[in-house]
């Protein structure tokens, strides 16, 4: 048993130190094991914070990035720029100026990251510290980028600087030759915040008006500023008074809303959510105050760059302001023709000094305009303004243009249809371009608004009631539109004692004075003091112009003591409601409207909404000669259909100058007198006037049913009388000097005939004087001019008419038979370059003879059987 007993021991003792042995090699393998967890522990850390530190600083570099471009996204341009690269970008109509960079952000392993202020519009900036140089350029800087970023003039800086009398904006100083920068002396700061307090209250008062919180709103709605951004640069100085102090405080609580800002240094401002705190201090800078953001400023501009920068502000700020958009005269495209005329028409002509629109009101008061300005101030763009404005707003039913130009130029065909541009002004239905020789054409466009009064005041009469308002609420069916009537450099019209000035001014009177009840106004612009003068002896038509427009250094437009126009700059207008008393004064700014992209835009929408049945404008060119081909009275010219002749041909000689395009006509019956005399020495002319009338009378004939009879007996005629010749083909002979004497003989040997030829005879005669040698042959006891004259005076009773021409009056009366000899023979002639005082008694009723003074292409029409006073026509061109 204890044998045993000690094997089973010995067994155990071992099994135990096996045990203990191989907790021993655990231990030790433990104790290595602990000995080796740090070691990792450590490096997997060290590589935690080493790949935690590497995002953080690509995320820091990101987010760098992205600061940095949406710095510059805020503030482009001059806002931001480098000095080296930097140049003036004005910030585009509407669009927020934005903050302006003054150095750069501190962020270490970044790219740098521009660092803004906000100013204009949005406070003030306060500068503290010790670094006076860097003051000095954050100073310059916020200047140099805040007006670089707006508009020439759009800023204007107020400097008190009493330590240093200005010396710290001296690169500014340029501005101040432009009234952008006033300087305050010493002692001057109160007048100075005084002022600053009473823009401010104006503002508020007069143009915010309870509408919108602020100047950045009130240009956000409606694209415009009206006011100019004012910066007070308080740069030191003595303890502020108690009402400086008060005053100060004021700026900075309500000056940012009305754009009014402070940059200040060396004066306590209080704290305020507009304000911003920039410390600068030897070797670091904060914005935000002392503990604000680390930034890095940027250097001062260089000198030479803020005086080359001011220098061009200035320059472009004393040549006056640009023109504003077109586009803001106009209503939205849905609102176009919306408008009603019936108590009138109003437009917006501009806008005023406080942005809002200057509006021209036609109707009973004021009825008529007169607008006035020396060349180049901007007359035709503020009629074309004008006439944009009203056309966007009343359709062609509620509105009417007649526009008559007497000067040289061709700006107001765009109106019309033309070959460049298809398109035309709905509301156009008269358009005179070149008319300086044409008066004519301005009495006849007088006679024809005299007979539309005349219409309307009979269809009043008729409605009984008195106003054009009245008249379309009882006639509704009834076209009644407004006409408008435009008559540009009108003394023309009234230059002179003759008939023309006498009868236009009487109808001028009539219109200016009945014209306001039947909604007919009249426009009359001049750019020569003396186009004044010639209403000044008519004090009753005067008067009627109630709407005076005075350009830029305009004289007599306005009362006698009203000089507002004189210091308007460019593109700017007096307008005056009021007679042009000095009470009456608006200033508007005028936009740009005459220039062929901006008013072709609008033509061509309106063009677009015309009604199915609209016509274009007649355009009535005094330097463009008239085709036959094209009047509208020779294509209504027809054959009859059956074999008699037609009953009293006509005749057409040339177009009338009228406002309609009409053709002179002369008719042909079988009564005595039916000739025609064409007198004077232009062979072109000459031609064209019978060569019209032998193509008009053609084409009533069918083939074969008349004759004509053609002698040509000038050379210089002969290629337009051949031409006619060869296009009558058949029905046409040809006489020269050789044989002209035998066409009278046989045509008068005709007549001796009993009863009337069926077919009419047309004689044309081209220069018959030249023929008088051989015309004074007797043959058989009589002469050709014998015959000629039996010829006038027996052929029209017999449909034998002749045309001829005749170079001079004292010829005709030769061949006629002398100085005594009767003219009742020439029914009608048509005088070219013949004295009125040449035609005389004989053949123009009453002394003296016609108010007639020959003009080129031009030609005096009268028919004795139809006209009291002799009528100007315009020949047709060759009709080859």
């Amino acid at each position: 048993m204890l044998s045993e007993a000690l094997g089973a021991t010995r067994t155990r003792l071992a099994a135990a130190e096996t045990e203990l042995t191989g907790a021993r090699e655990r231990l030790a393998r433990t104790r290595r094991a602990a000995a080796a967890v740090p070691q990792r522990v450590a490096a997997e850390r060290d590589r935690r914070l080493a790949e935690i530190d590497d995002r953080h600083a690509a995320r820091i570099g990101e987010l760098a990035r992205r600061t940095a471009a949406a710095a510059l996204r805020e503030a482009p341009g001059a806002a931001s720029a480098p000095w080296p690269d930097w140049q003036a970008t004005p910030a585009a109509r509407g669009e927020p100026v934005g903050p302006v960079r003054v150095g750069t952000l501190r962020i270490p392993g970044a790219e740098p990251v521009p660092a803004l202020v906000p100013l204009l519009d949005a406070g003030h900036v306060h500068l503290a510290g010790t670094d006076r140089h860097g003051g000095d350029a954050v100073v310059s800087a916020l200047l140099l980028r805040g007006v670089g970023r707006v508009d020439p003039g759009a800023v204007r800086l107020h400097g008190y600087d009493p330590e240093h009398l200005g010396g710290g904006l001296a690169g500014f100083a340029p501005l101040g030759t432009a009234g952008l920068l006033t300087f305050v002396g010493p002692g001057g700061l109160g007048r100075l915040l005084d002022d600053l307090v009473e823009q401010i209250r104006r503002i508020n008062e007069t143009v915010l008006a309870g509408e919108y919180a602020s100047l950045r709103e009130l240009a956000a709605a409606t694209g415009r500023r009206p006011e100019p951004w004012r910066v007070a640069v308080l740069l030191g100085g003595d303890e502020l008074s108690r009402h400086e102090r008060g005053q100060l405080d004021r700026v900075v609580r309500t000056g940012a809303a009305c754009g009014v800002h402070l940059v200040v240094r060396g004066i306590d401002l209080p704290d305020d959510p507009t304000l911003i705190r920039i410390t600068a201090d030897p070797g670091q800078a904060r914005v935000g105050g002392p503990s604000g953001l680390p930034v890095r400023l940027d250097p001062p501009p260089p000198a030479t760059l803020v005086t080359e920068t001011c220098r061009e502000i200035a320059s472009r700020v004393n040549a006056g302001p640009p023109p504003t958009p077109f586009t803001d005269l106009l209503p939205p495209p849905e609102q176009m023709w919306k408008d009603d005329s019936a108590h009138g028409l109003t437009a917006p002509i501009g806008e005023g000094p406080h942005g809002r629109p200057v509006l021209l009101t036609l109707g009973d008061y004021p009825p008529h305009a007169l607008i006035g300005g020396p060349s180049g101030t901007g007359k035709t763009n503020l009629i074309f303004a004008w006439i944009g404005a009203l056309a966007a707003r009343y359709s062609p039913s509620e509105l009417e243009f007649y526009l008559l130009d007497f000067k040289e130029g061709v700006s107001f065909a765009r109106f019309a249809q033309g070959r460049r541009d298809p398109s035309w002004l709905p509301h156009m239905r008269l358009v005179g371009i070149n008319v300086n020789t044409d008066r004519e054409f301005g009495l006849a466009l007088l006679r024809f608004l005299a007979e539309e009064l005349r219409r309307r005041a009979d269809a009043a009469k008729k409605h009984e009631v008195t106003k054009l308002a009245e008249l379309r609420a009882v006639d509704p069916t009834g076209h009644w539109p407004r006409i408008v009537a435009v008559v540009d450099e009108f003394q023309a019209l009234l230059a002179g004692r003759d008939v023309v000035a006498r009868e236009a001014a009487d109808l001028l009177e009539d219109l200016a004075r009945r014209g306001r009840s039947q909604g007919i106004h009249l426009v009359l612009a001049s750019q020569d003091v003396r186009g004044i003068e010639a209403l000044w002896g008519r004090p009753a038509l005067v008067a009627q112009f109630t709407l005076r427009i005075a350009l830029p250094k305009a004289l007599r437009i306005l009362a006698e003591r009203n000089d507002a126009a004189q210091a308007l700059p460019k593109y700017h207008a007096v307008v005056n409601a009021e007679s042009g008393m000095t009470e009456g004064n608006q200033v508007a700014r005028i936009p740009s409207a005459s220039d062929w992209e901006t008013w072709s835009e609008l033509q061509h929408r309106l063009w677009r909404m015309r009604p199915a049945d609209a016509a274009p404008a007649r355009l009535f060119d005094g330097d463009a000669v008239p085709r036959l081909a094209d009047a509208p009275d020779f294509r209504a010219l027809t054959a009859p259909t059956g074999d008699s002749p037609p009953r009293g041909p006509v005749a057409l000689l040339g177009e009338i100058i009228d406002v309609q395009a009409r053709s002179a006509a002369l008719r042909l019956p079988r009564a005595p007198g039916r000739n025609l005399a064409v007198l004077g020495t232009r062979v072109d002319e000459a031609c064209a006037v019978l060569d019209a009338a032998a193509r008009s009378l053609a084409r009533q004939h069918r083939p074969g049913t008349a004759r004509f009879s053609i002698a040509c007996l000038d050379p210089d005629a002969d290629p337009a009388a051949r031409a006619l010749y060869e296009d009558l083909a058949d029905d046409a002979s040809w006489y020269d000097e050789e044989t002209v004497p035998e066409l009278m003989a046989e045509t008068a040997e005709t007549l001796t005939r009993p009863g009337t030829p069926a077919t009419p005879h047309y004689v044309l005669l081209f220069a018959v004087d030249a023929a008088a040698g051989a015309l004074s042959v007797s043959v058989g006891g009589r002469t050709g001019l014998d015959r000629l004259r039996r010829i006038l005076h027996d052929g029209p009773e017999r449909r034998t008419h002749v045309l001829a021409w005749w170079r001079g009056v004292a010829r005709m009366r030769a061949d006629l038979g002398g100085p005594a000899a009767r003219t009742d023979q020439i029914g009608a002639w048509v005088a070219l370059d013949v004295q009125g005082g040449e035609l005389g008694s004989a053949l123009y009723p009453g002394s003296g003879g016609p108010d007639w003074y020959p003009r080129p292409w031009r030609g005096l029409f009268f028919d004795r059987a139809v006209h009291r006073t002799g009528q100007v026509i315009i020949p047709y061109g060759p009709s080859r």
